[in-house]
């Protein structure tokens, strides 16, 4: 099995797990009787804590001297977690498991990131590949557990993600690739990979960097949160619903596959700007309440919204940070825009569509728009930074 195979199974194996954790674990905690606010407390936790954990997390991870270690380690850890859920009961129980799980389950895909990210540039392969069999797995994790859900008790979402996770634990140790933390094969002190840490956070391209992506991703957190609500109060059919949501994907799954020749072409700096210019445009229109003819169309811009910003901003952290802290800058990359932006744009969500519906997608236009801003600023910074390196 080729290592690009290898590592397509290991994000399937993740995102398995990922396409029913966040669809489906609200159910099964409201089946075993909490509220809708606690059910809130517990799954907002890991996203305000992730600015803490999510750093944390990866100065940890490149303490191992393989990648795969800690990769293998997380997996089993969350599978154990999340087989305690029905072991325990309790809103306070629950909370420190769901908080501890997604904490340690949130970092596995930017850990993943690093090792791929630099087997494509050595071997030669296209990153989308093994990073899109991740998200055929979601949908194919989403569909298989709404069916099981009309036919067996809510305990089965509990089963899937602990096999799931357990498959992650497995795989990290038996089929990703003995690549060391770094080249030379030590493992730096705890103080040394803290310094590195700091030193990402000093850098201002690539401060600008995570929050102009953070900013284009945070722009979602309406779609995420109440696309189907609007959709259903703007009179189409939960089914529609269904279907546009997964016509989403697969523009996802689709560029991750087949636009490599046009991310060579743009380069990371304009792949991030051409997502930024699509959440403008996406979320503008969908502010309209268009009919379900040209929401298809609006749909696959998710390609760009989502996918082209996402593949922009890992060549980018790639090319800004040093070797050591490579682990380091792909969490933080992630805490940003998949944590914290994304969590504080949700919070305003839910007051907006309370009070003006559909057209609160016009908020996520303004901050498509300033993900824009930073995304040609940081353009022109890395042009001039490379010029006054060529001078000198």
């Amino acid at each position: 099995m080729t290592v690009t195979q290898r590592l397509g199974l290991f994000y399937a194996a993740i995102f398995f797990g990922g396409g029913v954790s966040g669809p489906y674990i609200s159910l099964w905690f409201k089946a075993h009787g909490l509220s809708g606010a606690e059910i809130g407390l517990i799954l907002a936790a890991p996203a305000l804590a992730r600015m803490v954990t999510g750093p944390a997390i990866a100065v940890w991870a490149d303490g191992f001297r393989l990648r795969r270690t800690p990769l293998g380690l997380i997996g089993l850890v969350v599978a154990a977690l999340y087989g305690l859920f029905l072991a325990t009961h309790g809103f306070w129980a629950w909370m420190a498991l769901w908080l501890a799980s997604q904490s340690l389950f949130a970092n596995l895909s930017p850990l993943t990131d690093v090792i791929a990210l630099r087997r494509a540039r050595q071997d030669g392969f296209n990153y989308g590949w093994p990073r899109g069999m991740g998200s055929a797995a979601y949908v194919a994790a989403n569909v298989g557990m709404g069916i099981a859900l009309s036919l067996v008790s809510a305990d089965a979402v509990i089963w899937w993600l602990t096999a799931a996770a357990a498959a992650v634990g497995l795989a990290g140790f038996l089929a990703l690739p003995g690549d060391p933390v770094h080249e030379a094969g030590e493992r730096l002190a705890g103080r040394d990979r803290w310094r590195g840490l700091g030193g990402l956070l000093r850098d201002p391209l690539f401060v600008l960097t995570v929050v102009s992506v953070g900013l284009i991703q945070a722009s979602h957190a309406f779609y995420y949160g109440f696309s189907t609500l609007a959709w259903r109060a703007q009179g189409l059919p939960a089914s529609a619903s269904g279907v546009l949501w997964g016509v989403a994907v697969a523009a996802e799954v689709l560029f991750l596959w087949f636009g490599e020749p046009m991310r060579r072409a743009l380069g990371p700096e304009r792949l991030v700007i051409l997502g930024a210019l699509g959440g403008v445009a996406r979320w503008t229109c969908l502010a309209l309440s268009p009919p379900l003819w040209l929401l298809i169309p609006v749909q696959c811009l998710h390609a760009l919204t989502f996918t082209a910003t996402f593949m922009g901003s890992l060549q980018l952290i790639d090319r800004l940070s040093p070797e050591r802290s490579a682990t380091a800058a792909q969490t933080l990359n992630s805490v940003l825009s998949g944590g914290v932006f994304i969590g504080l744009a949700s919070m305003g969500s839910g007051a907006l569509f309370d009070s003006i519906g559909a057209r609160g997608y016009l908020a996520m236009s303004v901050l498509a728009g300033l993900g824009l801003v930073g995304a040609i600023w940081l353009s022109r910074a890395i042009v001039a930074r490379q010029t006054s390196r060529s001078v000198s």
